[in-house]
C-alpha cells in the first residue's frame, strides 16, 4: 500500500461515504475534501469535515499507518498543528495534540471502494518493465494525447531552469548562455560537463573578438580543453599552442581547472577534438548566433545554420600528429537533431519565458517535425504499441519513463489514473 493511493481515495471519495466513522466511534460527513498541496506539510489544505455534531475547518494528513506520524516527526513540526483528521489505511497508534487531545483517525481499509482496491492491485502488480504496460495498446488515444502533451512541457520546464539559472548569473547575456548549452550539447553524455564548465570558463566577449580567426577559437577550446599541453610535430599544433599562450596573455585569462577530455567509447566523428573544431568553425561562421537561433522559423533554417564541418587540418585528423583519410567532417542531421531537441528548444522556451511570451505551440510543432529519437526506452515504448512519429514524442515519453514510471508514480499521472478510473 502507498500513500499516494491513499490521497486518490480521499481525494476523489472513493469511500462509503454514507457509512464513515472515527475509530473513535464518531460520524464523519465529508463537505470538502481539502486542496491536495503536493508539497512540505499536511496533504490536504483547508478541507471542511463534519465529526461527530461538529463543523471543522482544517488540514487533513494521511497515512498508510497512523504511526507513521510520529516517523515523519510531525509532532515536531508547527505546520501539523491545524490537522483536524488523521487519515490512515491502518490504525496502530493514538495520535495526541499539544494539549493533549486525540487527533480523530478514519481508517481507510474498513471503507475503500473494493472495486478501487482490486483496479489498484491489479495496476501495480508486477510486469516485465512497467506496472501499465499491458493496457497501454488499447489506451485511450485522446487521453494519452493530452498527458503527453503535459509531459512534454514538463520536460521542457525542466530543461529551462538550468539555462533561466544562467541567464541570471550572467545578467541576462543570452549569447553567453547559449554557448555554454551549445557547448555541453557538443560534449555529447561523455564530455558535456566538461565542456560545458570549458565554455563556462571562457568570457563570452573573447570568444566574439576571437571569432574572426578560427585558428584562435581553436586554439582558445582546445587550450582551456588542455589538449596542447604535450610536444606536437605538426607545425599546426604548434602554431595552437602559440596563439593560445598570446590570447591567455592578451586577455589575462586565469587557468581553471577542467575535467580531463574522454576519447574512450566514441566513434571517431564524435572525438571531441573534432567536436570542438566544429563548435570553433560554428562560431566563425556566425557572429550574430543567437538572433539567427531565437528567429529561425523551420528546421530547414536551423540546419542551415548548422551546416558547418571542421577546418582544413581536422579533415586529415582525429588525433593530433596522426593524419588520416581526408574527410570534411560536417555536422550531420541526426546530430543537430539533438541540438534542436537538448538546446534550441529548451533555449527558446527560456528566452520566451523571461519575456512573458508564448511560444509552446511553436516549440511543439518544430518538435514534430523532427525524426524521434532512438534508444531503449523508447524501442520498449513501441514494443507496446506506443505510437511514436516524432521527437516530440520521444519527448514526452522519456518524462513519463523517468519521471513517473521509474519512481512508480501511477496515482500522479495520467495513464494510471485513467486506469484506475476505468
Amino acid at each position: 500500500m502507498k500513500e499516494d493511493f491513499l490521497h486518490h481515495i480521499w481525494q476523489y471519495k472513493k469511500l462509503d461515504v454514507q457509512k464513515l466513522r472515527t475509530v473513535q466511534g464518531e460520524n464523519i460527513s465529508i463537505l470538502n475534501s481539502g486542496q491536495y498541496l503536493q508539497q512540505s506539510g499536511p496533504d490536504f489544505f483547508n478541507a471542511k469535515v463534519i465529526i461527530g455534531s461538529q463543523t471543522w475547518a482544517g488540514n487533513v494528513e494521511i497515512h498508510v499507518k497512523s504511526s507513521d506520524w510520529y516517523l515523519h516527526s510531525h509532532e515536531r513540526d508547527a505546520a501539523y498543528d491545524n490537522v483536524i483528521l488523521h487519515v490512515v489505511w491502518e490504525h496502530d497508534a493514538e495520535v495526541m495534540r499539544d494539549d493533549n487531545t486525540e487527533i480523530p483517525v478514519l481508517e481507510l481499509k474498513n471503507y475503500a471502494d473494493t472495486q478501487v482496491f482490486n483496479s489498484y492491485n491489479k495496476l501495480t502488480s508486477d510486469k516485465t518493465w512497467i506496472y501499465c504496460e499491458k493496457e497501454l495498446q488499447s489506451f485511450d488515444s485522446f487521453v494519452l494525447e493530452n498527458w503527453k502533451e503535459r509531459l512534454f512541457f514538463e520536460r521542457l520546464e525542466r530543461k529551462a531552469l538550468p539555462i533561466l539559472n544562467l541567464a541570471k548569473e550572467t545578467n541576462n547575456d543570452w549569447e553567453a548562455v547559449l554557448f555554454c548549452f551549445l557547448a555541453k550539447n557538443f560534449g555529447l553524455n561523455t564530455n558535456g560537463t566538461t565542456f560545458y564548465a570549458l565554455a563556462k570558463s571562457l568570457p563570452f566577449s573573447i570568444v566574439r573578438k576571437e571569432s574572426f580567426e578560427v585558428e584562435n577559437l581553436e586554439a582558445l577550446f582546445f587550450g582551456k580543453a588542455k589538449l596542447l599541453l604535450e610536444k606536437y610535430e605538426d607545425v599546426y599544433v604548434k602554431d595552437l599552442a602559440s596563439r593560445y599562450e598570446y590570447i591567455t596573455n592578451k586577455h589575462r585569462l586565469e587557468e581553471v581547472y577542467i575535467d580531463r577530455i574522454e576519447f574512450f567509447r566514441h566513434r571517431p566523428d564524435n572525438f571531441p577534438t573534432i567536436r570542438l573544431s566544429q563548435l570553433a568553425q560554428l562560431y566563425h561562421t556566425h557572429q550574430n548566433l543567437f538572433s539567427k537561433i531565437i528567429e529561425a522559423n523551420t528546421v530547414k533554417d536551423i540546419y542551415d545554420i548548422f551546416k558547418v564541418s571542421v577546418s582544413t587540418y581536422w579533415q586529415t585528423h582525429y588525433n593530433f600528429d596522426k593524419e588520416s583519410t581526408k574527410k570534411r567532417k560536417a555536422l550531420t542531421p541526426s546530430f543537430i537533431d539533438l541540438v534542436i531537441i537538448n538546446t534550441i528548444v529548451p533555449f527558446r522556451f527560456a528566452y520566451a519565458k523571461s519575456l512573458g511570451k508564448e511560444t509552446s505551440e511553436d516549440l511543439l510543432e518544430l518538435l514534430q517535425q523532427l525524426s524521434p529519437e532512438k534508444n531503449s526506452i523508447i524501442e520498449k515504448f513501441k514494443h507496446f504499441k506506443v505510437p511514436v512519429t516524432s521527437a516530440y514524442d520521444t519527448q514526452a515519453l522519456l518524462q513519463l519513463k523517468n519521471e513517473y514510471c521509474n519512481h512508480k508514480k501511477c496515482m500522479q499521472c495520467g495513464i494510471g489514473l485513467e486506469l484506475l478510473k476505468n
